[in-house]
């Protein structure tokens, strides 16, 4: 199966955008791929370990070249990086706006899922951010033990209230649009997203609080608030293309902490 072939029945469905940065980043989509790695970000460790598992085509799901149209700035990082991907020879496709233009996002659908939260997914006017109606109550604290467990997020920050129920959830993955005004809204519970303006969204909720408005912002950092999307993905994969070899590398989160590794 060629590249081409592989890109097109993943994407196939999906409300394309004119202008995406759903394209080819590296390599030739005619070539015939056998094995394909999936991860959140093509990062120089995640190419190096698919080049060794003998990956023929990486999947990933924000950009290679740090811009969102992979416009390639001439620095050392750049070149050094272009050239350890070009020496690998594998083809990089970046799936990215297909994944949030359906009816049920698929970054959403995995995060909910790897949560094992049921409940009703409603669209926003905000593109890539929801309304979650979970079918039972949580505390923004239970949400944060709940990530950190099932989904081995190392740390998860709350700002505003820690132990009110909530059921009316925005869920706001990555760093979607709307997520202030959603966080504004007096009828929503809390709010889950990947980052935020600490001095805009984390205070308001923090001043919500303590003014006894009962709502949170749970910030999960931009890689594990997406990366399950991709590992609901690569499963599917498994499932729907059986002449592949498609196995999940995980890229990690981008930072350390003093006390974990």
């Amino acid at each position: 199966m060629k590249a081409i072939e592989i890109i097109e029945g993943i994407t196939k469905g999906a409300d394309k955008p004119e202008i995406t940065c759903d394209t080819v980043k590296a390599g030739d989509s005619n070539r015939e791929i056998k094995r394909v790695a999936l991860s959140m970000f093509a990062t120089v460790e995640v190419v190096k370990k698919a080049k060794k598992w003998g990956a023929d085509m990486l999947i990933v799901h924000e950009p290679t070249y740090y811009d969102h149209m992979d416009v390639m700035i001439d620095t050392s990082v750049t070149r050094a990086k272009k050239k350890l991907i070009e020496d690998s020879g594998i083809v990089i496709f970046r799936y990215h706006d297909c994944m949030h233009s359906r009816d049920i996002d698929q970054i959403t659908e995995g995060e909910l899922h790897y949560l094992g939260l049921t409940g009703k997914l409603e669209k926003t006017k905000y593109s890539a951010s929801y309304i979650f109606n979970s079918d039972k109550e949580i505390t923004p604290l239970e949400m944060a033990q709940l990530m950190e467990r099932e989904l081995g997020i190392k740390h998860v920050r709350i700002a505003g209230s820690r132990d009110h129920k909530a059921k009316k959830i925005a869920a706001c993955f990555g760093t979607p649009g709307g997520v202030f005004e959603l966080l504004c809204d007096d009828s929503i519970d809390l709010v889950l997203t990947g980052e935020a303006c600490e001095w805009k969204l984390s205070e308001y909720a923090r001043d919500a609080d303590l003014l006894g408005i009962k709502k949170a912002l749970i910030v999960m950092g931009h890689i594990p608030s997406e990366r399950d999307g991709m590992r609901l993905l690569t499963e599917r994969m498994k499932k729907d293309y059986p002449e592949l070899n498609v196995c999940y590398i995980e890229c990690g989160e981008v930072y350390s902490y003093t006390d974990k590794e």
